[in-house]
């Protein structure tokens, strides 16, 4: 777990100094940067998708994921609990800003992805903390460049990389007999579209915004595919 507290600090102290030194930029160059952080948010997104081996197990899972999650109400949820803590911070400098796309972009640009599935599970393990701690030095500068354009709701991903690597981490045992490398890799892929759905966010691409929240569901989907393929496959041998 020590990892996983690192991360969280470092999304906090990165978080800070944006925040504290964004107000100081002048405007175009916030823009500017949230221009550079959702094109760099694309090259991840696609490179995470490349990695698939099979693009009709991210499509059933994408398409299946969105259902589950639109039923759940799951970005409505994620983006409310955004919206009451800045409602309680109301008035004060940290509730300023556009508060609750900082906390969900950034609570779902840090725990979603390879680094953080198989940096948690060798942390669980193996006590290899070698993973995140690489994962908190590329957290710690994205944390700083978000919080400069968006504001300090990116403080509260810290929150977020706490509950969901400390689960992961914890979890370890039994989620590592079901994590192969081709779970992961199809995990990745999902994953890079959600990261792509935000960017397209970021950067104001569409009048109505992409419900990243409601695809989350479809990232763990690959672990749940492949024993039932395995099982339907089995019927026809």
């Amino acid at each position: 777990m020590p990892a996983v507290f690192v991360n969280a600090a470092v999304v906090i102290l990165g978080g800070l100094i944006g925040a504290l030194f964004g107000n100081k930029i002048k405007e175009q160059y916030t823009k500017g940067i949230m221009v550079a952080i959702s094109l760099v948010t694309v090259g991840i997104g696609v490179q995470s998708v490349l990695q698939t081996q099979n693009i009709l197990i991210v499509v059933l899972c994408i398409v299946l994921g969105t259902i589950l999650g639109t039923w759940l109400k799951l970005d409505d949820r994620i983006n409310a609990a955004g919206d009451s803590v800045k409602n309680k911070l109301k008035g004060t400098k940290i509730g300023q800003g556009p508060f609750t796309e900082a906390f969900v972009t950034t609570s779902i640009l840090f725990c979603v992805g390879t680094m953080t599935v198989i940096g948690s599970i060798q942390a669980g393990l193996n006590k290899d903390y070698s993973i995140l701690f690489t994962k908190s030095v590329m957290d710690f500068f994205s944390s700083v460049a978000f919080a400069a354009a968006l504001g300090p709701g990116v403080l509260f991903s810290a929150v977020t990389v706490i509950v969901i690597q400390g689960a992961l981490v914890l979890l370890a045992g039994v989620a590592a007999p079901l994590m192969s490398e081709q779970v992961v890799a199809e995990m990745s892929a999902v994953g890079g579209l959600l990261f792509i759905g935000m960017a397209i966010n970021l950067l104001g691409l569409r009048d109505e915004k992409i419900k990243v929240g409601d695809m989350l569901p479809g990232i763990f989907l690959p672990i749940l595919y492949f024993p039932i393929a395995e099982l339907i496959g089995s019927f026809f041998r």
